[in-house]
């Protein structure tokens, strides 16, 4: 895939990260487009191969299994943007930030935890940490992560503009 992604120019390159992910490190050929909002119509019309590419392959397999149907051309960079990284291919650094797994992992925990010293106020609350358990376990058979979608749309894990708006325009 390395090979394809280094002499093929017409490869459509489309990570599907969160923006801030995508902002920390990413393909210098890659336009972000988020899984959560990806469709047919935002992708490339030709009929040139695209890419997907995630952090890891994951949701990189998700959006090509979400778009086969309608783009028989669709494939996925296995190992995702770490692979890349690892077989030399160009990226653009910028900004660090905590990742999503990291988040979902603090998060999942803290939940536990807060459901655990609880549960000595009120036995009930323990039924948050078995929800979060059930949550965890869900995740692993599936594949797909709720709480990682939902963190996934927070603001901070959103791109905030840089630019306010206002001119320096004189009349």
């Amino acid at each position: 895939m390395s090979d394809l992604l280094r002499t093929n120019p017409t490869v459509h390159v489309i990570d599907v990260r969160t923006p801030v992910e995508y902002q920390e490190v990413h393909l210098t050929s890659a336009r972000n487009l988020p899984l959560d909002l990806l469709k047919v119509d935002e992708l490339p019309t030709d009929n040139h191969p695209i890419v997907f590419v995630c952090k890891s392959g994951t949701r990189g397999r998700m959006a090509c299994e979400k778009m086969l149907a309608t783009r028989p051309n669709v494939m996925n960079l296995e190992g995702g943007t770490q692979a890349a990284v690892e077989a030399g291919l160009s990226v653009i650094r910028g900004k660090k930030a905590v990742s999503l797994e990291r988040q979902v992992r603090m998060a999942a925990g803290s939940f536990v935890l807060l459901g655990v010293l609880l549960s000595w106020l009120h036995p009930y609350f323990i039924g948050l940490s078995a929800f979060v358990g059930a949550g965890l376990v869900f995740a692993g058979i599936t594949d797909t992560c709720g709480m990682g979608m939902l963190l996934a749309k927070m603001p901070w894990n959103q791109v905030r503009s840089s630019s306010s708006g206002a001119t320096c325009a004189t009349p």
